[in-house]
């Protein structure tokens, strides 16, 4: 049986990111940082047999996945299955914000009880379902090629807990880093784990002026 391969990358840095507000679905694009670590990446990628670039329609994930896709002359393809969760009335504000305003809904997302879904959100179950659906999806027409998705790190949660068999509410003890480097396998069967969180290619120093730079 053929597998596909998954070179899972969270998308570069944003000033939000930065500033620790919660993006979810609202749309922010790379700061300068964010488009030098894309550029690391498209770097370390560039000796890679990718047959096809998919990207979460969100600037930041779909300028990502574009810095690798030039490098081999290939278009990027975006799917909303890739988005980050939507956080709702939460997107904007930071965690010390809605601690002080929410203090019930912050505890329940502590603790993250798979059903739990901020105001105009999507909870971790329906998150899971999404991400796992549509990453399916798109392996499955690649049987025997690797692929790049570009996603979120909510996303990218998703996928290492699949090809663990973690469930939702165990505690993470993995990193997700912007554009570093994970590595899964696809089939029918479901996901495993190859290799997570290389970070091999961001090891240079970046120009002085991408971490200078405001983050308002």
């Amino acid at each position: 049986m053929l597998v596909t391969r998954i070179l899972a990358v969270r998308h570069g840095e944003t000033a939000w990111n930065r500033a620790t507000r919660i993006q979810g679905h609202t749309d922010i694009d790379l700061n300068a940082h964010g488009r030098w670590q894309a550029e690391q990446l498209a770097q370390a990628l560039s000796d890679q047999d990718i047959a096809a670039c998919y990207a979460s329609d969100l600037s930041r994930a779909h300028a990502t996945a574009q810095a690798v896709a030039d490098r081999h002359g290939l278009p990027v393809q975006t799917h909303a299955g890739l988005r980050e969760r939507c956080f709702g009335a939460f997107e904007g504000r930071t965690w010390t914000e809605l601690e002080a305003a929410h203090p019930v809904e912050t505890l329940a997302w502590r603790k993250r009880e798979p059903d739990f879904a901020p105001p105009g959100g999507e909870s971790l179950r329906q998150l899971q379902e999404r991400v796992v659906h549509a990453v399916s999806e798109l392996a499955a027409q690649h049987p025997g090629e690797q692929v790049l998705m570009v996603a979120h790190g909510g996303v990218l949660d998703i996928l290492y807990r699949a090809a663990t068999r973690l469930e939702l509410q165990a505690p993470r003890s993995w990193e997700l880093t912007n554009t570093a480097i994970n590595r899964l396998l696809w089939s029918p069967e479901g996901l495993s784990l190859v290799g997570w969180a290389d970070t091999a290619h961001l090891q240079t120093l970046p120009p002085e002026e991408t971490l200078d730079e405001s983050t308002t």
